[in-house]
């Protein structure tokens, strides 16, 4: 009805009110925290581009998980920095590497908590590319053998689940494939599925230290202009066994979080990358923004568009507030 019968600001009109009435509730489940780990003992550096995130020793990181569990966050997802790297990216699919051990340990020290783990090749390349590179591109399928090993030596490890984030073709099948002869029929596969080129990754990059000495990724990443693209990616790694879907970054593709969300009948994952984090952080500590209230809006808005499972840098800061 039209006013003065219908007035709306009436159900706005305390904090009380307007949360009886709150469409979209975020919680602390609903987020996943990304980790970076190094090699040594007792290490926990600070990453200049992205404020109150470390590399961490697997010690200091099994201190951080019992933190992360205690405020009841979702989950935590690895990504490992080993000492060596080189062109076969042997670190990746080695049973007794970075991220191996560290699942081990978080396994051991805080049990419960939901460890996955991020399954690429770019962090152990001697040329940061997320493959075998042949004639100066990246060969496909060779890279498929990689990231199918380096699956199963995380759940090996313990992982209770894996995400393929290399955007090779077939690489969804080529994991679910290996996991299910290996006797892991049970690992869910998190698929990177409409993962972009974007240019939101810079912070990342220094975090992982997986910037590529050559070239660029838009040879395998998805370009930013294509939304009709993103749902055949998604709906090939459906076909190939992924049972979570993610759209990576989160806030520059609101529109195809909700075109996932609208078409496919299973979870949809975001991830609210490094650089999304930084300008948040960087505007606040400038004093430009309120950062708690845009940090929250920001969450808000990745879930309002469909995303249920939220990989963000903010996981720990954001369930304090929820807290």
């Amino acid at each position: 009805m039209p006013f003065p019968i219908d007035r709306p600001r009436r159900l706005r009109q305390s904090p009380a009110m307007r949360d009886l009435v709150r469409e979209t509730h975020l919680q602390p489940s609903n987020f996943i925290f990304p980790l970076f780990i190094v090699e040594g003992e007792g290490i926990r550096k600070e990453i200049g581009a992205m404020p109150g995130n470390y590399q961490m020793s697997i010690d200091e990181t099994v201190k951080e998980c019992a933190v992360i569990k205690a405020l009841g966050v979702g989950g935590v997802i690895l990504f490992g920095i080993p000492k060596h790297k080189d062109e076969d990216a042997t670190g990746a699919y080695d049973e007794d590497g970075i991220v191996q051990r560290a699942i081990r340990a978080i396994k051991r020290e805080v049990p419960g908590l939901l460890v996955i783990t991020d399954v690429c090749n770019c962090e152990y390349t001697s040329h940061g590319h997320c493959g075998k590179v042949v004639d100066g591109d990246v060969d496909n399928d060779i890279s498929l053998e990689w990231l199918a090993a380096a699956a199963v030596t995380h759940a090996r490890a313990g992982a209770d689940m894996v995400a393929p984030s290399d955007m090779m073709d077939g690489r969804v099948a080529a994991i679910r494939d290996s996991l299910d002869e290996a006797g892991f029929s049970k690992t869910p596969i998190m698929a990177y599925a409409a993962k972009f080129a974007s240019s939101y990754y810079g912070p990342f990059r220094e975090a992982a230290e997986s910037t590529p000495q050559f070239g660029d990724r838009r040879t395998y990443q998805m370009d930013p202009a294509n939304a009709r693209e993103a749902m055949k990616e998604m709906a090939l790694d459906l076909e190939e066994g992924a049972d979570i879907l993610m759209v990576k970054p989160a806030l520059p593709y609101l529109d195809i979080i909700r075109q996932a969300y609208d078409r496919f009948d299973v979870p949809i994952a975001a991830y609210q990358v490094s650089g999304e984090f930084s300008q948040i952080m960087a505007a606040a500590r400038l004093g430009w923004i309120d950062g708690d209230r845009m940090m929250m809006e920001s969450l808000t808005s990745i879930k309002r568009a469909g995303a249920s499972i939220i990989l963000t840098y903010f996981a720990k800061d954001a369930s304090k507030l929820l807290s």
